[in-house]
C-alpha cells in the first residue's frame, strides 16, 4: 500500500491550496479515505473523511464550510480543497485508509503553512 500526498506549501491567510493523495497497493474503491493534520507539539487530528463511494462525507468543525473532500475512483485519488485558510491550520496534512483486518495506513505527510 503506498499513498503519497501533494499540494502543500506556503499561502497567505485567507488563501487556498488543493492536497492530492494517489493511492496504489490496494482496492482504493473499496475503502474510505481521511484527511489528518498534526501542528508541532500537538496530537494528530481528523481533518475530513469520505465514504468509499463519494457520497458520505464528514469535516471536523475547525474546518466545516471551508475544507472540501472528494476523491477520484477512477484516478485513485483522494483531495482536500482548502479555502479561506487562517494560521491556525499550519500543520502536516495526512492521507490515511482504514482496512478492517488490515489495520490504517498512512502517506508521508505534506506540509502546509499559513503565514503573512
Amino acid at each position: 500500500v503506498q499513498l503519497v500526498e501533494s499540494g502543500g506549501g506556503l499561502v497567505q491567510p485567507g488563501g487556498s491550496l488543493r492536497l492530492s493523495c494517489a493511492a496504489s497497493g490496494f482496492t482504493f474503491s473499496r475503502y474510505g479515505m481521511t484527511w489528518y493534520r498534526q501542528a508541532p507539539g500537538k496530537e494528530r487530528d481528523l481533518v475530513a473523511t469520505i465514504s468509499s463511494t463519494g457520497g458520505s462525507t464528514a469535516y471536523a468543525d475547525s474546518v466545516k464550510g471551508r475544507f472540501t473532500i472528494s476523491r477520484d475512483n477512477f484516478k485513485n485519488t483522494v483531495h482536500l480543497q482548502m479555502n479561506s485558510l487562517k494560521p491556525e491550520d499550519t500543520a502536516v496534512y495526512y492521507c490515511n485508509t482504514y482496512r478492517p483486518g488490515i489495520g490504517a495506513s498512512w502517506g508521508q505527510g505534506t506540509q502546509v503553512t499559513v503565514s503573512s
